[in-house]
């Protein structure tokens, strides 16, 4: 099996999102579809490297949010053979987006929806699979095999490859940009949980992957750093989040201040001060701010 990474050219900008395409014994599959705004990149992405449209057979979603499977609709229409797969929790919201849709426009606000994500569509209903995580998928001459790996949304999936030893974490494994070894985790509203996350991580260890792609960018071998960065910085920017409530402090300024802390240690880890609005594009700090105070409350209400 081949695994490639392709660039959907996310607002213009390259390296911010990837969808992988799997080849092998005649046939493909896709891990990501990216939002509806990337279709044609991804098109291009996928007939570029010669594969057919008709011979994609598979396409894996390891959640549902916008940016990683906003254009499934879109590829139904055009890859007529390709089946999708989705966490059980999430397949009701690609057979009928309208309350995913109205959710993020909450979030990022109903005059942005187009320019960030385009139009999603729905995705017939017998073309999708559910999962629940412990299954085998047949792909590409190879088997895939899905992990529920909960914590950045409730019903997240990572995809094991165990022939090449690559974990395809969608957003549970954070941010890391090409060229980078900072890893940022991406905490937006409304189903960040931040011990179910930390399970995640571990479950990701006990995996024992050789590559790690998270689908905010490309693929990465020093797992072991790449998931101890994740799993602390995760644990600081809750404590943080978690004092300046006990402040008082508005939201708008720990904002700010998390912000400067986040920036500060992407600079000592090598970035450059113009890499910051790169994973500013991927994981805005106004909705993880968002997402991390929504936990406290959350948590601090059901104490």
């Amino acid at each position: 099996m081949k695994v490639e990474t392709m660039d959907l050219d996310f607002m213009g900008t390259e390296g911010i999102i990837a969808s992988f395409l799997l080849t092998g014994g005649g046939t493909a599959a896709i891990i990501e579809t990216g939002p509806a705004n990337c279709i044609e990149s991804l098109m291009r992405g996928i007939e570029d490297r010669g594969v057919a449209p008709e011979d994609v057979e598979k396409v894996l979603l390891t959640h549902i949010h916008l940016d990683h499977s906003g254009a499934s609709g879109h590829l139904a229409e055009r890859l007529p053979n390709a089946t999708f797969y989705v966490h059980e929790v999430g397949y009701p919201h690609l057979v009928d987006p309208s309350k995913l849709l109205k959710s993020a426009a909450r979030i990022y606000g109903e005059e942005n929806m187009n320019e960030l994500f385009g139009e999603a569509r729905p995705v017939p209903e017998d073309r999708l699979v559910k999962l629940q995580g412990g299954e085998e998928i047949e792909v590409a001459d190879g088997l895939v095999s899905a992990h529920y790996t909960p914590g950045h949304a409730y019903h997240h999936l990572a995809f094991h490859e165990p022939q090449s030893g690559t974990l395809f974490a969608g957003d549970v494994a954070g941010v890391r940009l090409h060229g980078q070894s900072y890893v940022k985790p991406p905490t937006p509203p409304p189903e960040v949980d931040i011990e179910a996350w930390k399970g995640s991580i571990e479950s990701m260890r006990k995996l024992a992957p050789k590559v790690l792609c998270p689908t905010h960018f490309g693929s990465y071998e020093d797992v072991e750093r790449h998931l101890s960065e994740l799993e602390q910085r995760l644990e600081d920017w809750l404590l943080l989040v978690e004092e300046r409530m006990d402040e008082g402090q508005s939201q708008e300024d720990i904002i700010e201040e998390l912000e400067a802390k986040g920036d500060a240690e992407m600079l000592r880890e090598g970035a450059d001060p113009k890499d910051s609005e790169r994973y500013e594009l991927a994981a805005n700090y106004e909705m993880l701010v968002t997402g991390l105070m929504r936990y406290v409350s959350r948590q601090r209400e059901s104490a």
